[in-house]
């Protein structure tokens, strides 16, 4: 719980947000990754949840209703709604990460983890602190966003190793600016709520800034495991 005083000040703020926004994120990717590898560990659990398409399916499209509800209806929530949903999400995703550790090599895994986590530290923190305006790069980067996810599908139908490799370093590159826009957003909306946000509203526009580094750290992890495991194959 925060004080009057810190609610009231923008820049004092601003600095415990973003650290509520990181704590919040460690604990989703740390929850991920131990319902990922618990899950990976079980194979009576792979083969029920994990390896049944149907199930499977199931678990994905909670993963979009979950980030739906998140995005869209974060405001007529109640904070402590909005942090539970957001931890069920992380759990979602770690049903779905779990056949990672059986696609890829440990070590393809470790060097995906610390790179991406250098990474997104770095692109986060120039975010945070840059004096520089990145909110006109939005309309770009979505465009971008747009073209990768077309070239991904197209590559599933007529598949090519060298474009595989391609599309990942243009993932990475893409989601390490979409780091920088994320975090330089969450500032922006927290100087617009001006001289006061009620608690309800700070814990939610932490939550909502979470998600977007969360969903950005994920898919530098996932295009950097391709990397390198084209990288072990070669």
């Amino acid at each position: 719980m925060n004080n009057i005083s810190t609610l009231q000040d923008v820049q004092a703020r601003e600095n415990t947000l973003l650290r509520n926004v990181y704590l919040y994120l460690i604990g989703g990717l740390a929850l991920t990754a131990i319902v990922s590898y618990a899950l990976s560990q079980s194979e009576s659990l792979m083969r029920t949840i994990v390896l049944n398409p149907i199930a499977m399916l199931v678990v994905v499209i909670a993963q979009f209703a979950v980030v739906m509800v998140i995005s869209g209806r974060t405001e007529s929530m109640k904070a402590s709604t909005a942090v539970l949903t957001f931890f069920l999400y992380a759990i979602l995703t770690g049903v779905t990460f779990s056949v990672i550790f059986i696609a890829y090599a440990p070590t393809a895994i470790t060097k995906a983890f610390i790179s991406a986590a250098s990474v997104f530290a770095g692109a986060s923190i120039y975010g945070a602190f840059s004096k520089k305006n990145v909110r006109s790069w939005g309309r770009y980067l979505f465009m971008a966003l747009f073209g990768l996810v077309i070239a991904s599908m197209l590559n599933m139908f007529f598949y090519s190793s060298t474009f595989d490799f391609m599309i990942s370093l243009v993932g990475v590159g893409l989601f390490t600016v979409l780091t920088i826009w994320d975090t330089n957003k969450i500032v922006a909306m927290n100087r617009e709520f001006g001289g006061y946000i009620s608690q309800a509203d700070y814990t939610k526009l932490g939550i909502l800034g979470a998600l977007d580094l969360y969903l950005d750290f994920i898919n530098i992890f996932l295009y950097l495991v391709r990397i390198f495991a084209h990288g072990n194959r070669d």
